[in-house]
């Protein structure tokens, strides 16, 4: 099976996708990955306007994030079977629900099951997002697309909830959320496509293969790293004793970075770039910014890192999307994209709150190297099997 970066196996049965559909995918596709633009401004918010300390911080996060992998498990297993709009409206729904009523709350064991209880919802309409783009005939192509909506999303996000958290203080943040997941439902509701929804029965039933685990692994291992260290980018600025304001001004940038940059240059270079080559590349790269993030003092050798971190993952994950569904043309890897993204994200936070707490910042660079290569064996070991 190739492993480059062209889509030479498209998903069997797979229907025209329409515009209103696609739209409604990269909607609930921003929706549902929110975590990866609002990481620093969700712990740091809940530090700086809760009152909580980085390890309870990163464990609400971590809560939501573990709900989200557990539904996104259970729903991919089903994936074939299971009636899509009604479940993604009513996924996006409830987490919209719980996300309002968070923002009247101060106590952490309230604040921690409503925090269970949004990601166990989202994980499941964010499950069938990715599994229906995943039926497309370029899934590839598809998600490029769904990361530049991320990407815009991520600088309206950015210029506008950290001025108005500052201005109106900490309910803002989950007032923002839970508009966001409102958005969500309303397009599922509205223009959720049904595509490739019989899907032959043997694919369906088809354990994994050994590649498709491994490269799910290398995946995983590598959003647990940006969640580790890009949970604590704006804690990390501000102990280098940089301006708020300065912080704020290079999240935006990183918001820019994320529209323009690794979305739109992985749709063009799907053709020109082996997917093996770039998911090898992305967790080596991911790494060294890692360490300039935590061991850098300088503002003007932190900011361009910590602007292009996310990116990389983006870039990153977008070809694995691609390879994972030519991999398995069911959709069910695909599908199965929130957990392995969340797995490593909910570990991420309150790991990287216990590393700044009981060693130092310093740490979580080091650490992130070696999770960095513990990516790429399972990576060559993924496409090593594929091939």
């Amino acid at each position: 099976m190739s492993v480059t970066g062209t889509n030479t196996m498209a998903p069997p049965i797979a229907d025209t996708l329409r515009k209103p559909g696609a739209l409604a995918l990269i909607v609930g596709h921003c929706a549902g990955l929110i975590d990866l633009v609002a990481l620093p401004v969700w712990v740091g918010a809940l530090i700086a306007h809760f009152g909580f300390g980085p390890q309870k911080a990163g464990a609400l996060v971590t809560l939501f994030l573990l709900g989200a992998v557990v539904a996104s498990v259970l729903t991919a297993r089903n994936f074939t079977r299971l009636p899509r709009r009604m479940l993604a409206f009513a996924g996006y729904g409830i987490a919209a629900l719980c996300f309002l009523i968070l923002s009247g709350q101060t106590s952490f064991g309230p604040m921690a099951a409503l925090h269970v209880i949004a990601g166990l919802a989202n994980g499941v309409a964010l499950s069938l997002v990715h599994g229906t783009m995943g039926r497309a005939a370029n899934p590839h192509r598809l998600f490029a697309f769904a990361g530049i909506g991320l990407g815009l999303m991520g600088i309206l996000y950015m210029g506008i909830v950290p001025q108005l958290l500052l201005a109106s203080g900490g309910p803002v943040l989950f007032i923002s959320f839970g508009v966001i997941m409102a958005v969500a439902a309303v397009a599922s509701l509205l223009a959720f496509p049904q595509m490739g929804a019989r899907v032959p029965g043997p694919m369906a039933r088809t354990p994994f293969g050994r590649g498709v685990l491994f490269v799910v692994a290398g995946v995983s291992l590598m959003t647990f790293n940006q969640a580790m260290v890009f949970s604590f980018v704006e804690v990390i600025g501000l102990a280098r004793n940089f301006a708020p304001q300065a912080i704020v001004g290079t999240l935006i940038a990183l918001g820019v970075v994320n529209f323009v940059g690794p979305a739109p240059l992985a749709a063009l270079l799907e053709k020109r770039l082996a997917a093996r080559a770039v998911i090898m590349a992305g967790p080596l790269f991911q790494a060294a910014l890692a360490m300039i993030l935590t061991f850098a003092t300088v503002f003007t050798i932190w900011a361009p890192a910590a602007a292009i971190f996310v990116a990389v993952q983006i870039f990153t994950h977008t070809f694995a999307f691609g390879l994972l569904a030519r991999m398995d043309p069911s959709g069910r890897a695909v599908a199965a994209t929130p957990a392995m993204l969340m797995a490593g994200s909910a570990l991420g936070p309150i790991a990287g709150g216990a590393l700044i707490e009981i060693f130092s910042i310093n740490a979580l660079g080091i650490v992130a190297v070696v999770v960095a290569v513990l990516s790429v064996t399972c990576f060559t070991r993924g496409t090593r099997a594929a091939a």
